[in-house]
């Protein structure tokens, strides 16, 4: 039970296996590394494995109050996890709440303005930062095909290029600009 100290979830909801096969590992790398005085404080939400192109993916979901402090050695965790997760690769991304768009002439169980920040476009793009990291977005390009698709190109910073190579294959289409 004591891997289970670095999952934080809300209450009632139970933890998976893979979710405590994350925590054993962030739990042991706390204890055996370097990353001791910056792990101790942090902790996650939940995890999941997913199948990208053909590739095991790790996604990692942390509390967006600590998603900066996460952001400040994810080179090193990231290089840590993927040992520790035989060549799979770990993104760790904010877990966001999206609101329901309001509508007019219906009370809400809200009291407040849907803050921008909880619009499903936000968030998306959020996100989308939170898997390019290490590298800026410096433009996007949105394409609209004949039966309604969307197909989104980012263009990332050139300058971290060589930090990012290895997470291009999760994205179908990209370029550095």
């Amino acid at each position: 039970m004591l891997s289970a100290s670095k999952i934080v979830k809300p209450p009632g909801e139970k933890h998976d296996e893979f979710e405590m096969s994350v925590s054993q590992a962030l739990l042991e790398l706390e204890m055996n590394s370097d990353l001791k005085a910056p792990l101790r404080e942090l902790h996650i939400r939940g995890a999941k494995e997913c199948d990208f192109n053909g590739r095991k993916v790790v996604i990692i979901f942390v509390p967006v109050p600590q998603l900066r402090q996460y952001q400040k050695i994810q080179v090193r965790l990231i290089r840590e996890l993927e040992k520790k997760f035989s060549g799979k690769h770990v993104v760790f991304i904010a877990q966001r709440r999206i609101l329901p768009k309001p509508k007019p002439k219906v009370v809400s169980k809200y009291k407040q303005k849907r803050p921008y920040s909880r619009t499903l476009t936000s968030v998306h793009n959020a996100i989308l930062d939170d898997l390019c990291y290490p590298a800026e977005i410096v433009g996007k390009r949105t394409k609209v095909r004949l039966d309604g698709s969307h197909l989104i190109k980012v263009h990332l910073d050139k300058n971290q290029q060589t930090n990012v190579e290895h997470k291009v294959r999760y994205f179908d289409y990209y370029k550095y600009k």
